[in-house]
């Protein structure tokens, strides 16, 4: 019986190739300090310089998937362009999975974070008891401490999912809210975002 070669990572194509192999198998993004010391790397600098060649990989315009960081991690994701085509392919209905009152509670959590259910309602002006509980069921949000006021009060956070959900590294990749303010202003009744931008200045 003929042995399998050993494959050894030693040049920067072999690592190159692991990596590819990992992500390619992992299905949640895999953070790059894992893989550095899975490869014996402690220099940022060479670990940039492996994935460098892997991102020219598959810049090429008719490669299907792309490398990806998103939610501190490493993940192999398929090209946008190719998103209508793969929905045909696999006859996937397009359904909004987040209503309206969710996704403005969302993005009060998002910008004011850490936020109690009284500052949320107060901004939407309404009762936000049932976005907060479809968010924290979907685990885009959650529970991270108790706001030192009386009856203590939880403080609501964005998770790691959150991150996942919208394809962002980290919070830092949010839009401005002067650009959310310009996307969603309505003429007719005052803009969510011009609430959360004047309170933040």
């Amino acid at each position: 019986m003929k042995e399998e070669k050993e494959f050894n990572i030693e040049t920067i194509e072999q690592k190159t190739a692991f990596i590819e192999s990992v992500l390619f198998v992992s299905k949640e993004p895999v953070e790059p300090e894992k893989i550095m010391t899975f490869l014996k790397c402690k220099n940022i600098k060479d670990f940039e310089e492996i994935l460098s060649k892997l991102i020219d990989m598959y810049k090429d315009s008719e490669r299907g998937i792309v490398l990806k960081r998103s939610g501190g991690g490493l993940q192999l994701v398929t090209k946008i362009e190719m998103h209508d085509l793969l929905n045909d392919f696999f006859k996937i209905k397009k359904t909004s999975t987040l209503t309206i009152p969710s996704l403005e509670t969302l993005s009060i959590v998002s910008y004011k974070q850490p936020v109690t259910l009284a500052e949320i309602s107060r901004l939407r002006g309404v009762n936000s008891v049932g976005p907060v509980k479809n968010l924290l069921q979907k685990k885009l949000i959650k529970i991270s401490g108790r706001k030192r006021v009386p009856g203590l009060p939880a403080l609501y956070s964005t998770t790691k999912e959150f991150l996942l959900y919208f394809g962002l590294n980290d919070i830092s990749e949010l839009p401005s809210i002067e650009e959310l303010t310009e996307m969603f202003e309505e003429k007719e009744q005052p803009s969510l975002f011009k609430q959360i931008q004047s309170e933040n200045r």
